[in-house]
């Protein structure tokens, strides 16, 4: 499926809402001919969704609208980051992975790069308490999924002793003044040396070299989670809480009734915070106790 040419996806099955595969990365520039074009084209979406980018934080537009919230880092330069926009903590974190010997600087897109990956996604079956869905998978397919917005990306490795033990992918948008955080991980076994602070401390440094003003990390808090440790490093971070427009174009009758009766949002919006902060703990005990032996091996 397409919105004006570009990757789109369809969610739901009741109420089907269609948007851009590269959300945050790819923009609706006339939405009203992605509304036409979606009303006559196969499968059917009840519901076009789009947002603006960070860098437009005021309607432009009368569709139903709704406020999403994102984290969203400011930067000017790397040392003003260091200085006034990250606590002690961290600063004692990114200095901590220097005297550790880690380093972090960006890379081409090659097999070097491809190979690094493979070991970070296969070192662990279960990540944040649930199975990790880029586990097992080959080279060729690891090299396909990092292959994607090629033009627009900056790949970032963190290293110790010559071997790449995290990674991040940041993507551009079409106009190169703001950029997503697409991907960040690193490897569990060497946690202690502080590696996901050197990338995001590198990534920080890649987007004031390149005059990107914005760089975003999906969204800062999630519906009804409680004590979100992601968050957390966010905040730590100097990434802020900013709410974007995000709007919902109906685009037929039950998409119409679907936005009036709030129908378009997830039902798991509606459990209550604490059973899922429960749910989570369990899930994450099942999981960890499921694939010990592999962890272990």
């Amino acid at each position: 499926m397409f919105i004006c040419g570009k990757d789109a996806v369809l969610r739901g099955t009741l109420v089907r809402i269609a948007y851009h595969d590269a959300e945050g990365y790819q923009f609706l520039d006339d939405p009203e001919a992605a509304a036409a074009s979606l009303r006559s084209s196969r499968p059917h979406a009840d519901i076009l969704t789009f947002i603006q980018r960070v860098s437009s934080r005021s309607p432009q537009y009368r569709y139903p609208m709704e406020w999403d919230n994102f984290a969203v880092l400011p930067i000017t330069t790397y040392d003003e980051w260091t200085a006034s926009q990250v606590n002690n903590k961290t600063r004692n974190m990114i200095r901590k992975a220097e005297r550790k010997g880690v380093g972090a600087w960006e890379m081409p897109f090659d097999d070097a790069l491809i190979r690094g990956i493979h070991g970070i996604y296969n070192e662990s079956p279960i990540r944040q308490g649930r199975p990790f869905r880029h586990y097992g998978k080959d080279l060729d397919t690891v090299r396909e999924l990092t292959a994607t917005y090629l033009g627009q990306s900056i790949f970032i490795g963190a290293f110790f002793e010559d071997e790449m033990i995290g990674f991040i992918k940041l993507v551009t948008d079409e106009t190169r003044t703001q950029a997503g955080l697409m991907h960040i991980i690193a490897m569990h076994r060497h946690r202690d040396r502080a590696p996901t602070n050197a990338l995001v401390a590198q990534a920080v440094r890649s987007c004031a070299e390149r005059g990107i003003r914005h760089l975003w990390y999906a969204n800062f808090s999630y519906g009804n989670r409680e004590g979100d440790t992601l968050a957390d490093f966010k905040r730590h971070n100097g990434f802020e809480k900013v709410e974007i427009p995000r709007y919902y174009v109906p685009l037929t009758l039950a998409g119409r009734a679907a936005i009036r009766l709030r129908l378009h949002h997830s039902l798991l919006e509606l459990v209550p915070a604490p059973a899922m902060v429960r749910y989570r703990k369990i899930r994450s005990r099942w999981y960890s106790k499921k694939f010990s032996s592999l962890e272990n091996a």
